[in-house]
């Protein structure tokens, strides 16, 4: 982008998108919270969500390309593993992968106003990563919700990236995937980085590109098996960035 744009880009994102976005956020939470207390956590509850990351994408003016959505059936259960660039990851996964999830995210999150609420009203999971008993009852939470249809989405990196490299990935998504033989589907996104790098305020207009891999299945739910698996759900998001 030319230099000379950055002031009427900063001054569009004050007096336009942030406005806007924060009437939206706090909309769709409310809404949220409204469905996952009178019809509990059934499958229209998502359209909330689903709408805020849309909109929040077309008024960044980002672009939004998907492939390989025929790559997994809506019907079953799944570990959705994506490599972490930015903020804008959480909008692709929420507004345009078409299945029924839970995302495991940090315990800050809980912190945040109406949309810590939100997340926990829709039955997302917190994990203190810090303390090992905590993180270890949350994964336990996660298997006895993994079933009908209702998978689950992490950032095997943890945090987002400092540099647009990709991370090393730890081991947690793979480990509840080995325990409970489900598939592992990789998740590369490329491009969010750019529009909205760490550490910083200013969204960049540009094109983030979503590719939804082959499910990985797990063959013998074997310790031995994670390793492996992690070497290739990595080399698999590596390449296609």
């Amino acid at each position: 982008m030319k230099k000379q744009l950055i002031p009427l880009l900063i001054l569009y994102e004050i007096l336009v998108f942030f406005p806007i976005f924060l009437c939206l956020t706090i909309f769709t939470a409310l809404a949220t919270i409204v469905i996952a207390f009178l019809f509990g956590d059934v499958r229209w509850g998502y359209v909330p969500a689903r709408l805020w990351s849309r909109a929040a994408c077309l008024f960044s003016f980002v672009r939004v390309e998907v492939s390989g959505m025929e790559n997994f059936d809506r019907n079953k259960s799944y570990v959705f593993v994506a490599n972490h660039q930015s903020v804008f990851d959480v909008f692709l996964i929420y507004g345009w992968l078409d299945s029924q999830f839970k995302w495991v995210m940090k315990k800050e999150i809980r912190k945040i106003p109406f949309i810590g609420r939100a997340c926990e009203a829709a039955g997302h999971i917190y994990i203190d990563r810090g303390n090992s008993k905590s993180a270890y009852r949350s994964m336990e939470l996660v298997k006895k919700k993994l079933v009908n249809g209702i998978s689950v989405a992490m950032f095997p990196e943890g945090s987002r990236t400092s540099d647009g490299s990709l991370g090393r990935f730890k081991r947690g998504a793979f480990s509840l995937a080995n325990d409970l033989s489900l598939p592992i589907v990789p998740i590369s996104i490329s491009g969010a980085y750019e529009v909205l790098k760490k550490n910083t305020c200013l969204i960049i207009p540009g094109r983030i590109k979503m590719t939804i891999h082959k499910p990985i299945e797990i063959k013998d739910n074997e310790q031995d098996n994670i390793r492996e698996l992690i070497s290739y759900c990595y080399e698999t998001i590596k390449n296609d960035l």
